[in-house]
């Protein structure tokens, strides 16, 4: 069977892909934004990828066209699959009509920290032998795909709030149907198709009704966001999951991470009152705390031991994209992150400025989601960069709000420009007056950033070479 993908990379569509290579089907795609590290992930499948969306696409008609949730009406290839009569359907109900029937699916849901807990939990479940099926959006460091079929009952899927298609409004996880569900957090986002919090509980309320009751539901305590969802209704069973420290003395949770050094690097997992693990990684910051937390309680309602998933999260090696060391010139290093909301920018950089201690740190955001881009949480950027020694915004032409108002009122140092290049400079300017003194240089967006990433790691190489 001929599959084509429209918005083949996108990292849900770009999974997608990739299981439908793995049932055997031969499948092709097109989208007009290519950059690694999915474009990198088909092309070593061998999967065609055409560039833009004109009807020369479809010179071999394919049996099933999947519709990415980027795709509206009025783009030329969605035109033609609908005036040509072409066999059409969304991604979330392929997957669950070709690869969900019939197995354990463990759903990660939440504002923040979906892909990271998801990718926990596939690798918990993995080093337990399980042989998992995964769909990650992103590429996990213990594996080479973001996603597989997997051999074993167990499928782990990151659930997306965000709608399914053109044609299909529901949240992407509402076609999912999982045993094992985590709500990590739950905040406004999606500016652009959701109007307020409200209507973000209503999906997932829908979400909740369809766990069954020999299921879980693990959620963080009293987060009124959360309980007004569960107070909808609720009919599966229900476990909590907090850090408890010397900030949060806890809330009595059935799960408690609770870290032995200040970046969280080391952390002992007590369950139902008593200590029944630790964990040493390399990872840091309380939202990983959380997110491996989840991860572990999630293994251990799918059968796998306490103390054998946290001895897997000791050789747990992240995510792309997601706090990625990119490269080391001399003592800077050179970061790349996915936060795309206030929150998340605010506990990376916290979870940052734990592990470096009093090292600088400059944050470099391209704020490129359309939530940010809109004005809706302006409020919470004023917090959101305490941690950080220095901010450098892109300046896009869509953004919905005043930059120039936040980097005049805010109690980070900030700058702003439209020019990647001058981006770059600004950053070799500032390697160059700290002397050699170690700096993290950390570029947030969840797009490719014109490619700022490769350009600054040459730029300070060749402007430093002499000093190094």
């Amino acid at each position: 069977m001929h599959i084509h993908i429209l918005g083949i990379c996108g990292t849900f569509m770009a999974g997608i892909a990739v299981l439908a290579e793995q049932l055997g089907h031969q499948v092709t795609g097109s989208d007009q934004n290519i950059y690694p590290p999915m474009s990198d992930l088909l092309a070593s499948k061998g999967i065609d990828i055409y560039q833009g969306y004109d009807a020369g696409q479809f010179a071999t008609e394919p049996d099933q066209v999947v519709i990415g949730n980027a795709m509206s009406r009025g783009n030329p290839a969605v035109e033609y699959v609908l005036n040509n009569n072409l066999n059409y359907v969304c991604g979330p109900q392929w997957l669950s009509e070709n690869v969900l029937q019939g197995r354990w699916v463990a759903a990660l849901s939440g504002t923040h920290g979906k892909t990271t807990t998801t990718a926990m939990l596939t690798w918990i479940l993995e080093h337990a032998g399980k042989q998992p099926g995964f769909l990650v959006g992103g590429v996990p460091g213990n594996f080479d795909e973001s996603a597989r079929l997997g051999d074993g009952e167990f499928f782990v899927v990151e659930a997306d709030e965000y709608d399914s298609a053109f044609f299909d409004k529901r949240s992407k996880f509402v076609h999912y149907r999982p045993r094992t569900l985590v709500i990590n957090n739950l905040e406004y986002d999606h500016a652009d198709i959701f109007p307020n919090l409200a209507a973000i509980q209503t999906q997932f309320h829908h979400l909740v009704r369809t766990v069954p009751q020999n299921g879980l539901i693990l959620t963080p305590p009293a987060v009124e966001s959360i309980e007004q969802v569960l107070g909808q209704g609720c009919w599966t069973p229900q476990q909590t999951v907090e850090i408890v420290d010397r900030r949060n003395p806890g809330n009595g949770a059935s799960w408690q991470a609770k870290p032995t050094v200040a970046d969280g690097s080391n952390f002992e997992v007590w369950h139902k009152g008593s200590k029944a693990a630790e964990v040493k990684w390399d990872l840091c910051g309380d939202h990983n705390l959380n997110n491996g937390l989840m991860a572990i309680a999630s293994a251990h309602h799918m059968g796998v031991g306490i103390e054998q998933a946290a001895e897997a999260l000791g050789e747990f090696r992240g995510v792309k994209r997601r706090m990625e060391l990119l490269g080391t010139i001399g003592n800077i290093y050179v970061y790349d992150d996915f936060a795309h909301h206030p929150t998340a920018i605010k506990t990376t950089l916290e979870g940052m400025r734990a592990r470096v201690g009093g090292e600088h740190i400059t944050a470099v955001i391209e704020p490129r989601s359309n939530t940010m881009q809109k004005d809706v949480h302006q409020k919470s950027l004023k917090t959101a960069f305490a941690a950080a020694d220095q901010v450098i915004w892109r300046r896009l032409p869509a953004m919905e709000w005043d930059l120039q108002d936040l980097i005049q009122n805010n109690g980070t140092p900030m700058q702003g420009s439209d020019s990647v290049d001058r981006i770059i400079q600004l950053l070799v300017d500032s390697a160059k007056k700290a002397e050699g003194r170690p700096q993290h240089l950390v570029i947030m967006s969840n797009g490719g950033f014109d490619g700022i990433h490769s350009k600054v790691i040459d730029a300070l190489s060749s402007a430093l070479a002499g000093d190094m």
